[in-house]
């Protein structure tokens, strides 16, 4: 499970630098994500739908702000529309992110870690958890990217990996475009009170997981 962590911790290091990054520099901010919906909103649902698909397809290279960014595509396209393309999103960031490190990450692991059997014990660890965390790893920025690349690069079965990534992340849409759809730059509350319930239950979740390997680890 150390080694685990460790690449974990790594691959969160990387997305954090970037989002520190693009901070520092200003290239992405919320009125710049804004600003281009709202000039997509001008022409085409389809260029909004392309935007918010692009941006959180992006969040796997760059630290975009997801739940912001599919809130806003219930409130740009209604809804189902916006949950069509939050979704969309969503599932083909995780699955571009799987098969990358699929194929590049255990050469990546293995140069990180030339023993083969904690290679090995990575590999039933994640096993064990992965379908769990996949389920729930929308509970902070970057887990999902991070569980994401994991999953991949300890070749995690496809149709495992997809089942476990659809039941955390369709629902999570789901809920985070329909609050955009009933939102108004007047009433903005339906969408902010869906962004703290969310971020709540899914955090409860993965504190809950965390203690239960706890016990199994002391048991």
């Amino acid at each position: 499970m150390k080694q685990l962590i460790t690449i974990a911790i790594g691959l969160g290091l990387i997305f954090a630098s970037t989002f520190i990054l693009i901070k520092m520099s200003g290239l992405l901010t919320l009125d710049d994500i804004k600003a281009m919906l709202n000039a997509a909103k001008e022409t085409s649902p389809v260029h909004i739908a392309a935007i918010v698909i692009a941006l959180l397809v992006a969040d796997l290279f760059i630290a975009v702000p997801t739940l912001t960014v599919t809130i806003f595509a219930g409130f740009f396209l209604d809804f189902p529309l916006g949950f069509l393309a939050g979704a969309t999103g969503l599932l083909s960031a995780g699955i571009l992110g799987y098969l990358i490190s699929y194929f590049y990450g255990p050469r990546l692991l293995r140069h990180i870690y030339k023993d083969e059997d904690k290679l090995n014990e990575m590999q039933d660890v994640f096993s064990r958890y992965g379908s769990i965390v996949l389920i729930i790893c929308r509970a902070m920025p970057i887990l999902p990217e991070v569980s994401c690349c994991l999953a991949g690069a300890t070749r995690m079965k496809f149709r495992k990996y997809i089942s476990a990534f659809l039941l955390g992340t369709v629902p999570y849409a789901l809920v985070a475009t329909y609050a955009g759809s009933r939102s108004s730059l007047e009433d903005p509350k339906p969408a902010i009170l869906t962004a703290i319930g969310l971020t709540i239950i899914m955090a409860f979740a993965w504190t809950l997981l965390l203690r239960r390997y706890k016990a199994e680890q002391s048991g």
